[in-house]
C-alpha cells in the first residue's frame, strides 16, 4: 500500500508530504484547487514521461517520493529481487523517487538505484491502479472489453498460446512469401546454372590442375630446344675429347698439386677444385639422366595445349582467374544444389503453413471458448453490481463470437460486445447505443471493482469516476468503494458528499495564495472538519445550520455501516 507521498516543486505544489492510511479515502476540494495533483504525481513517479511544465515556475527542479508498504505483496517483492532493487535495510518496504530537471530531462530511482521508466513502469503494476476520470469511455472500444474478459477469465496460457502460434504461422508465411515472390528469379537462375554447371562438370577441372598444366605445356613445348640444350652441356661438360669442363678443372688440379709444396695457401684452392670436379661429373650424370627421361611427345602436348585453352577460354566466360576456376566450379554447384533444395523447401514449407494455420485455428477455438465461458460470468457480475446502483432493471450480456474470416491478430479471432438492456422490454444493444454517461459511468465502476477484486493492486486509485451521478446512486457509488476499501487501500478524487462520507479518510485539497504565487495544499480532516467540509459540498459556498445537520447525518450514517 501507498504510505507517504512526498512532493516538491511539482506543478503548483511548493512542498508536499502527504501520509496515506488503509481504507477508503476520499480526497475533496474547491473546484480547480488541484485535487487530482497528487494522482498525476504518482503516476510520474511510477513511470509516466514528463517534461519541463512539471516543475513549479521559478524552481530548478521538481522531485516526488512515493513510500510504499511491501506487506502481503508478494509480486512486487519478487519485481524487486528478480531486477536487484531490494532495500538492504528493509524488504518490507519500497521508497520510489522521481526527479524532473526545469529542461525536462529526468531521473528515477528504486530504493536508490538508478532505472529505466520500463522498470519503474514494471514495479508500478504490482503498487497500484489509477482508473481516470474517462477510464469509463475505454468501455467503448473492443480492444478494452477484450483485455477485460481476458482479465477476468485468467487464461494467461491460452493467450501466450495464441499469440506463439500466430507468430509461428506469421513468420513461416514471410518465408513462403520470399520464396514465392524469387520464384522467377530463382528458376532464371537455375536455368543458367543448370548450362555452367553442366559445362563445367563436364571439364571437370580439379584444384591446382592448371598450375600442373601450365608447367607441362612449357615443358612440351620447348621439348626440342631443352633436349639440345641438355645434350651439348653434357658434351661440353663431360664428352668433348678435345677439351671439356671436367678435363680442365682435373689438369688444373695436377699442376697445382705440383706446386702445393711450395705454397700452402694453395691447399684450399685445390680443395674447392676437387669439390668442383665432382659436382661437373655429377651434373653431367643428372644432364644424361634428364636427356634419357625427356620425351618430344607431340600428341600429348596437343592435348595438354587443348585443354590449357580450354581451361583459359572458361576463366575467361566465367571472369575469374584460371586459378580459380576449380573453386568456381565448386562455388556454383553449392548454389545450384542450394536452390534445388529450395525448390523442395516450397513444397515442404506449403505445407508447414497450412499445419500452422491450422494450430492457430485451434488455439484460437480454445481461448473463444474460455472468453464466452467467462463472459457469462462477467457480465451476471457486472449486471448484479449495477443493478445496485439505481439501475434497477439493467440487463448485461457479452457477446463472443468467433470468425475464421476474420483478420487474423495476435489476440484471436473474437468479435466481442458488450451490450445492455436499460429499461423492462427494451432489447440489450450496444452500450454506445443505450446508456447514458452517468449509466455508463456507474457500469465502468462496476467493472473496475470486479476487475480489481479478482486481480487486486494493493491501491487503488478513482479519480471522479462518480461523475455524471447523484443522489441515491452516489450513495451506493459510495457504499460500494468503501466496502472495496475494507480488503484494499482505495482513494477516490470526488465532488460528492455522499461518496465522501463513506470515506474512512478524507482529505482536503485548497490553494493558497499571496497574489504573487499560487501554491495548493492536502490537509487531512477531523471528524469536524469533516462534518464542514461535507456541508460545503451538500450546500455550495453558504454553509447554513442545515447543511451542516444534514451532513452530520450523513457522515454518521455513513460510518455505521
Amino acid at each position: 500500500m501507498l504510505a507517504n507521498l512526498s512532493i516538491s516543486n511539482f506543478a503548483v505544489v511548493k512542498q508536499l508530504s502527504v501520509h496515506f492510511e488503509n481504507g477508503l479515502t476520499a480526497v475533496t476540494g474547491e473546484t480547480g484547487a488541484g485535487k487530482s495533483i497528487a494522482i498525476d504525481a504518482l503516476s510520474l513517479c511510477l513511470g509516466e514521461r514528463a517534461d519541463a511544465n512539471a516543475v513549479r515556475k521559478g524552481s530548478a527542479k521538481a522531485e516526488i517520493v512515493a513510500h510504499f508498504s511491501l506487506v502481503d505483496n508478494a509480486s512486487a517483492k519478487a519485481f524487486l529481487d528478480e531486477h536487484e532493487l531490494t532495500s538492504d535495510e528493509d524488504d518490507s518496504s519500497c521508497f520510489v523517487r522521481r526527479v524532473i530537471s526545469k529542461e525536462g530531462r529526468s531521473k528515477a530511482f528504486i530504493n536508490g538505484t538508478p532505472v529505466s521508466l520500463q522498470q519503474l513502469k514494471g514495479l508500478g503494476q504490482t503498487l497500484l491502479s489509477i482508473h481516470g476520470q474517462n477510464t469509463h469511455l475505454q468501455l467503448l472500444k473492443e480492444d478494452y472489453q477484450r483485455q477485460l474478459i481476458d482479465s477476468y477469465a485468467s487464461h494467461n496460457q491460452s493467450l501466450d498460446d495464441v499469440k506463439t502460434s500466430y507468430t509461428t504461422w506469421k513468420n513461416k508465411q514471410r518465408t513462403l512469401d520470399e520464396l514465392r515472390a524469387k520464384a522467377q528469379q530463382r528458376e532464371d537462375r537455375l536455368q543458367l546454372l543448370t548450362y555452367q554447371v553442366q559445362e563445367l562438370d563436364e571439364f571437370a577441372i580439379e584444384n591446382g590442375e592448371f598450375e600442373e598444366l601450365e608447367v607441362e605445356h612449357k615443358r612440351l613445348s620447348n621439348g626440342q630446344s631443352l633436349l639440345e640444350q641438355a645434350q651439348t652441356s653434357v658434351y661440353n661438360l663431360y664428352e668433348n675429347d678435345e677439351g671439356n669442363a671436367l678435363s680442365v678443372i682435373q689438369g688444373s688440379i695436377e699442376k697445382l698439386a705440383e706446386l702445393e709444396a711450395h705454397d700452402a695457401s694453395l691447399t684450399p684452392i685445390i680443395a674447392l677444385l676437387n669439390e668442383a670436379s665432382i659436382q661437373v661429373e655429377e651434373a653431367a650424370s643428372e644432364l644424361r639422366g634428364y636427356c634419357d627421361q625427356l620425351e618430344i611427345d607431340p600428341l600429348r602436348l596437343q592435348q595438354v595445349e587443348a585443354r590449357y585453352s580450354k581451361a583459359m577460354e572458361l576463366a575467361r566466360k566465367h571472369a575469374v582467374m584460371p586459378e580459380a576456376l576449380a573453386q568456381h566450379h565448386q562455388t556454383l554447384s553449392a548454389e545450384y544444389a542450394s536452390l534445388g533444395e529450395q525448390e523442395s523447401l516450397l513444397e515442404t514449407l506449403e505445407q508447414d503453413v497450412e499445419d500452422a494455420r491450422q494450430h492457430y485455428l485451434t488455439t484460437t477455438k480454445g481461448l473463444s471458448e474460455s472468453r464466452a465461458k467467462a463472459a457469462k460470468a462477467f457480465a451476471g457480475d457486472i449486471e448484479s453490481q449495477i443493478q445496485q446502483m439505481n439501475m434497477p432493471h439493467a440487463k448485461v450480456c457479452i457477446d463472443i463470437r468467433y470468425d475464421e474470416l476474420k483478420k487474423p491478430a495476435p489476440s484471436g479471432l473474437d468479435t466481442i460486445e458488450f451490450k445492455v438492456s436499460t429499461n423492462p422490454g427494451q432489447d440489450a444493444d450496444l452500450l454506445e447505443k443505450v446508456v447514458s454517461g452517468g449509466e455508463l459511468s456507474r457500469i465502468g465502476l462496476a467493472i473496475q471493482v470486479i476487475a480489481s477484486d479478482s486481480h487486486a493492486t494493493p491501491t487503488m486509485i478513482f479519480d471522479e469516476v462518480d461523475t455524471g451521478i447523484s443522489g441515491p446512486t452516489a450513495s451506493i457509488v459510495g457504499a460500494l468503494l468503501r466496502k472495496l476499501g475494507k480488503q484494499s487501500q482505495v482513494m477516490c478524487v470526488t465532488h460528492l458528499p455522499q461518496v465522501a462520507a463513506q470515506a474512512h479518510n478524507q482529505l482536503f485539497v485548497t490553494k493558497i495564495t499571496d497574489g504573487e504565487s499560487t501554491e495548493t495544499q492536502m490537509i487531512p480532516l477531523t471528524k469536524q472538519d469533516r462534518i464542514d467540509e461535507l456541508a460545503r459540498l451538500l450546500a455550495g459556498d453558504k454553509v447554513t445550520k442545515s447543511a451542516l445537520a444534514n451532513a452530520k447525518e450523513l457522515l454518521k450514517s455513513a460510518t455505521s455501516n
